[in-house]
């Protein structure tokens, strides 16, 4: 069965609301916009590309989608653009009936039954970068297997948090945790066996 891996970018205070730029997602008046660019460096680019160099699918909610397909596809030329374009795009989506990015599927009925189905096939890992609100979704069906973390040191204050509803306790184990020259922490949890 493959495994659904989670990949965010969360502040300390839990928000994951528009972590790469001003314009990225300013619903309910937030301001802090592009907050985590001030922390990237070499570390952290590393860490995405060791990250997205092997063949892998995405798992997207509808925002995601129409921010990376608006970047993406005319960025074949970056080796993680060549990887995401070449990818299985699974979209959680109501509202869209069709997809212009090249291998993108809508998921729209039933999400849990059809994302089992999808783990079940054959094929890589699922990635799910961002997207919030599918992820408190899979997370509370149990789901998600893996949380790969990228932890910044700042306080936003305000704005949409990982897992912005709550959720019934669940143990994880810390995988792997490595510090970033910009003092960010990468961590990756585990479901606890």
């Amino acid at each position: 069965m493959r495994r659904i891996i989670s990949l965010m970018h969360v502040s300390l205070d839990g928000v994951v609301q528009g972590p790469g730029g001003p314009d990225e997602d300013p619903s309910g008046g937030f301001e802090h916009g592009g907050w985590s660019r001030e922390y990237r460096d070499e570390s952290i680019g590393r860490q995405i590309l060791q990250m997205c160099s092997g063949e892998l699918d995405l798992l997207l909610g509808r925002r995601t989608y129409e921010i990376w397909v608006d970047y993406w596809p005319q960025h074949d030329d970056n080796p993680i653009g060549r990887n995401f374009n070449a990818a299985r795009k699974y979209v959680a989506t109501n509202t869209l009936s069709e997809l212009s990015w090249n291998n993108s599927e809508i998921v729209s009925r039933d999400l849990a039954t059809r994302i089992r189905e999808i783990k079940a096939m054959e094929g890589p890992e699922i990635h799910i970068w961002g997207s919030g609100e599918l992820l408190q979704s899979l997370t509370a069906e149990g789901l998600v297997d893996e949380y790969r973390m990228f932890i910044y040191p700042v306080v936003l204050g305000q704005g949409k948090r990982m897992f912005e509803h709550g959720l019934p306790k669940s143990r994880l184990e810390l995988a792997s945790s490595e510090q970033g020259e910009s003092g960010m922490l990468f961590s990756t949890y585990r479901l606890a066996k």
